[in-house]
């Protein structure tokens, strides 16, 4: 019995050692690898590549920390480039079509990833840190798995907004005191489907319709600086701010704060390692990093960690996590409602006022004085100014459905790179 023990110990063993073999000229076995033989394979693989080069749409100061403690544990530099996210899917794919092998390790959202996914570009992991995973943030393909989920808050400027006037229901922001007040980001399509999943479309187009016409919207491109111009003043009362920014802007003596009205949309932050990565070792070291160590790290920043074991004031909070594939492949639809709903409505009453205002001033100047002949612009009624800021669709490539070759942007006439739908993590 007790060589048949050792036999089967001797088996087992030479088939570990088969597997750290293979697994050290094979990127994909070490991501099958399991327990101590995934660590040693993935630590000592990553010491003799020295470096992995990170394509990121997190803020680059966010993640610094991440890099820094990742960088000092196991000896290995962190090379990074940062932009918008469908800037970060256009960069990929089209250097991975033109046989580039740049990027190692992805940190984008789940959309973006999604798209990257379709396009055969990640490889299939799987890490230890999966089962500490909140439930609905690890796809089932395990190409890309959730390292933050960025709640969408309603983020107010303390000075201009009392406490208790703030709005109780998004059916409140239709209120007249909220007139002149209010903003949006201008590419939160995704935020809006997964918003009308709960309020029922037909409902929740007729209340934001209801909202737009009534009071007006400011409608600015970017998430940090829609929460700057809330801290600033200039917009009261932000309705699609991710929850880690009002955090880091009060804690720097800026006039914000925030709620959270339901239903609670939520963004999925992802991370992921390049099928054809140049630094493999080192990008699944730092994969595991992110989705373990780093929760903590993150958590400092104010991000809402993907594990369940680091506490967050969200983990109890019912949230409506937007689909990655949905918003892929209701992308026009969304798209289109969001924009004829919000955005050109809120561009549509900028005109009317500033036509209109301009029109009473120049009879007003005209009763005062007849014999003035000529015509100059006044400043706008405080409604247009809000919404005359509202930033035009931006010049970057649309991504069509993420299933085929990309599109040039109506846009303009950019060069045709790709971009994914959904919610960027954009400055």
């Amino acid at each position: 019995m007790k060589l048949v023990g050792l036999g089967r110990a001797v088996v087992c063993a030479l088939a570990a050692s088969a597997a750290l073999a293979a697994a050290q000229v094979d990127p994909a076995a070490v991501a099958r690898l399991e327990g101590e033989a995934r660590t040693k394979a993935l630590v000592e693989g990553a010491k003799r590549e020295g470096e992995v080069m990170v394509y990121h749409s997190s803020q680059t100061e966010d993640l610094k920390p991440v890099f820094d403690a990742f960088s000092r544990k196991y000896g290995v530099k962190v090379r990074d480039w940062r932009s918008s996210s469908e800037n970060v899917v256009a960069r990929i794919i089209n250097e991975t079509r033109a046989g580039k092998r740049e990027v190692d390790l992805i940190e984008n959202n789940s959309p973006e990833m999604e798209a990257l996914s379709r396009e055969k570009m990640l490889l299939r992991m799987e890490s230890p840190h999966f089962a500490s995973l909140r439930p609905g943030t690890l796809p089932a393909h395990h190409e890309y798995a959730t390292s933050t989920i960025d709640v969408f808050v309603q983020a107010y400027n303390t000075q201009k907004v009392k406490r208790e006037e703030l709005p109780k229901s998004f059916e409140d922001l239709a209120d007249p005191r909220w007139k002149g007040r209010l903003g949006i980001e201008a590419e939160d399509q995704a935020w809006f489907g997964t918003l009308l999943h709960d309020l029922g479309e037909a409902k929740g187009t007729r209340l934001f319709s209801d909202i737009v016409a009534k009071n007006g919207i400011s409608v600015r491109k970017g998430h940090t600086l829609l929460a700057q111009l809330v801290a600033s003043g200039e917009i009261a009362l932000a309705l699609t701010v991710y929850n880690y920014k009002p955090p880091q802007i009060k804690a720097k003596g800026g006039d914000i704060d925030w709620i959270v009205l339901a239903p609670t949309v939520a963004q999925l932050h992802a991370v992921a390692v390049h099928a054809k990565a140049s630094h493999p070792f080192a990008a699944m070291l730092l994969y595991d990093f992110f989705l373990g160590e780093g929760q903590a790290i993150l958590a400092e920043r104010n991000f809402v960690p993907a594990s369940s074991k680091v506490p967050s004031p969200y983990a109890s909070m019912p949230l409506k996590f937007i689909d990655a594939a949905e918003s892929i492949d209701r992308q026009d639809q969304w798209t289109k409602l969001y924009e004829d709903t919000i955005v050109k409505r809120s561009r549509r009453d900028s005109t009317r006022a500033r036509a209109t205002t301009s029109t009473r001033s120049r009879w007003t100047r005209a009763a005062s004085s007849p014999s003035t002949s000529g015509s100059s612009r006044t400043s706008s009624s405080p409604l247009s100014a809000s919404t005359s800021a509202a930033q035009p669709r931006t010049s970057c490539s649309r991504w069509s459905g993420c299933r085929g070759r990309p599109r040039r942007s109506r846009a303009s006439s950019s060069s045709p790179s790709a971009r994914c739908c959904g919610n960027r993590r954009s400055c």
